[in-house]
């Protein structure tokens, strides 16, 4: 349980800072002081610092950049690189604190609320883009190291080892149910001949009809002897009724892992708002959806489950949960990236900023609600784990 809690800890402190970064990149490239860049959120641990002679302080406790104004010359390098690198005590995810963020400091050259509309837009967006360019490098090393996934439809120059049939169901009164075989079940001999592709398994049991077959499957690691009578109807081929799939170890040679990568991105994308457009579907017609989500509890299980089944598999669930945290973090959501674009894109259209005090109460209202959901959720998946 610990080592879950610290893989799920280190987990999301890289997707999180992944994503801060995007934006403290971008507002120091703008011109835009970055106050403080966290790992982990406060109160501060411990932090460092350039002085006014460029060496590297130390500074503890909740001091900011207005405590430490005698010790900063900022007429000695440029503003946007005067930051506090921070280590805080609540070790989950990180944050950048940019100048100006909240609407302040309209007229100061390096804040935030000062810039053009456009580079606003560009600091918001960064995160998401470092989300999509982090999970572009998992998936693209898990496929180069070798990745878990079905063989039916492998993009060019795959390269496939410990193929497998799995059985993906097993139908209701059926041969097989009787037998006492599952779903997840790994074939791996029938009479004694092993199995590899989809087609061996369909030729042996398909010229078996009415004839004892001995299979030997693979279940929760071990090794199970299971005897089937496959049957066929008329003159068609003997069947025991399962559903398989072939999967194997799929590894590419290094641009054709950049190319997979990316494309297994555009499908989790369109994964992701087709399930979105489930979830807006099913609350209309008053369909229960708490089963559907999964919170912090839920995804530091599911993390790990995928670090218990190998690098690979928690390459790739790392790179799935960076994609979730692009998708949400640009929706027109207020308190998230893409509710404060709408914002910036309403001043374009009107030609002056909504008045702070507006906007700060929809994203805190935003907020409210979001940590609402999260609360709902939790308890769903402690509901869940018991």
């Amino acid at each position: 349980m610990l080592i879950t809690i610290i893989i799920f800890i280190a987990v999301l402190s890289v997707l999180v800072s992944a994503h801060e970064w995007g934006h403290f990149f971008t507002a120091r490239r703008f011109g835009v002081k970055a106050e403080e860049f966290g790992f982990g959120f406060p109160p501060r641990a411990i932090g460092l610092y350039k002085n006014r002679f460029n060496r590297w302080r130390l500074v503890k406790g909740t001091r900011d950049w207005d405590n430490l104004d005698s010790e900063v010359d900022e007429t000695l390098r440029p503003a946007a690189k005067a930051t506090i690198y921070s280590l805080n005590w609540l070790p989950i995810g990180g944050f950048v604190k940019i100048k100006g963020e909240n609407g302040d400091d309209r007229q100061a050259p390096d804040s935030f609320a000062a810039k053009k509309i456009w580079q606003r837009i560009i600091i918001l967006v960064a995160g998401v883009v470092m989300n999509f360019v982090l999970a572009w490098i998992l998936f693209s090393v898990a496929y180069l190291i070798g990745s878990p996934q079905t063989t039916s439809d492998l993009g060019k120059n795959a390269r496939v080892l410990e193929q497998q049939v799995i059985i993906a169901a097993v139908l209701p009164d059926s041969v097989a149910e009787k037998a006492g075989l599952q779903s997840g079940d790994i074939v791996l001999k029938i009479n004694e001949q092993i199995i590899k592709t989809e087609s061996d398994l369909q030729s042996l049991i398909g010229a078996a009809a009415g004839q004892e077959t001995n299979l030997i499957i693979e279940r929760s690691g071990e090794q199970l002897p299971v005897v089937v009578v496959p049957s066929a109807k008329d003159k068609e081929r003997a069947t025991i009724g399962i559903n398989i799939f072939s999967s194997g170890l799929v590894s590419y040679p290094f641009w054709s892992a950049l190319r997979e990568g990316a494309l297994t991105i555009v499908w989790v994308v369109q994964e992701i708002f087709r399930a979105l457009g489930t979830l807006i579907a099913s609350v209309f017609k008053g369909i229960p959806v708490g089963d559907q989500f999964a919170g912090p509890i839920g995804i530091a299980n599911l993390t790990g489950q995928a670090a218990d089944l190998g690098l690979s598999y928690l390459l790739q669930f790392m790179a799935l949960l960076s994609v979730n945290l692009a998708v949400i973090n640009i929706l027109p959501f207020p308190a998230l990236d893409g509710g404060r674009i709408i914002f910036l894109l309403f001043e374009k259209i009107y030609g002056r900023p909504i008045k702070k005090e507006v906007e700060n109460m929809v994203h805190n209202i935003g907020f409210l609600l979001l940590m609402l959901l999260v609360v709902f959720i939790t308890y769903s998946d402690i509901l869940k784990l018991f």
